[in-house]
């Protein structure tokens, strides 16, 4: 799998099915199944070295997601699932805007205590915005390619322990529609809500028929995602 971007080809991270053998849910089809690619992340892309430089200066980064369509045994292709750290200063978590360029996306959102668990469904266009103090991971639903890209504080690491610990995320999205996973046994009813609408887009200066990446270039506007203590109202009506 590569990507064409700014003109070059454009080599992966490629994330595996033995990368990822702590949090599938179907435990019967995994003893069996053998190794494969599950998705394909793009890192630090930019369109121009002088976007390039405004990201660094900014500490974002601009990324590009690619998860083909397919089954992990009754399960839908999915994620690792992870959090992000406090930022410095801050007693909030990074926060992470998403894009869905193709195909169709679930985000499965849970705060740590697992007190609120959220499933954002989005489209080609829909942006979603993982508010600080959620860990969240990616779905597709579909039989078609979902392709996503993000804007991230650039300067941590994400932490995947979490998930799994717990045998992956709080619920399954199966073929069976949604599963509680067994090891969270306090954990909120999930709520399903749909991607933020046009006035709330409006708001952090995006719309659905218009791509994010020329955000970077608005000096300011995406400081809610490396300064989240400082921008708490962008996060207010999210979820």
């Amino acid at each position: 799998m590569e990507l064409e971007f700014a003109g070059k080809r454009m080599t992966p991270d490629i994330r595996r099915l033995e990368d990822m053998t702590d949090v599938i849910y179907d435990r019967d089809w995994l003893k069996k199944a053998e190794d494969f690619d599950l998705y394909y992340m793009f890192r630090d892309l930019s369109l121009s070295r002088s976007d390039g430089e405004m990201l660094k200066d900014q500490g974002l980064r601009y990324d590009i997601t690619v998860i083909p369509p397919g089954m992990l045994g009754c399960e839908y292709m999915k994620t690792a699932g992870h959090y992000h750290p406090l930022a410095p200063g801050s007693s909030v978590t990074y926060p992470e805007i998403y894009e869905v360029l193709e195909g169709e996306a679930l985000y499965l959102l849970q705060k740590r205590d697992l007190s609120d668990v959220v499933a954002v469904y989005a489209n080609a266009g829909d942006k979603v915005i993982v508010p600080p103090d959620y860990g969240h991971v990616t779905i597709n639903r579909s039989n078609k390619t979902l392709k996503m890209a993000n804007f991230v504080a650039r300067n941590f690491s994400s932490i995947y322990e979490p998930y799994r610990e717990m045998g992956g995320a709080a619920y399954f999205f199966t073929t069976d529609g949604w599963i509680k996973n067994p090891r969270c046994e306090m954990v909120a009813k999930l709520r399903r809500i749909e991607a933020p609408d046009a006035e709330m887009l409006k708001h952090l200066g995006m719309s659905k028929g218009r791509e994010m990446y020329p955000l970077l270039r608005e000096a300011g506007r995406l400081e809610y995602l490396t300064a989240p203590d400082q921008h708490m109202e962008v996060f207010e009506s999210l979820i």
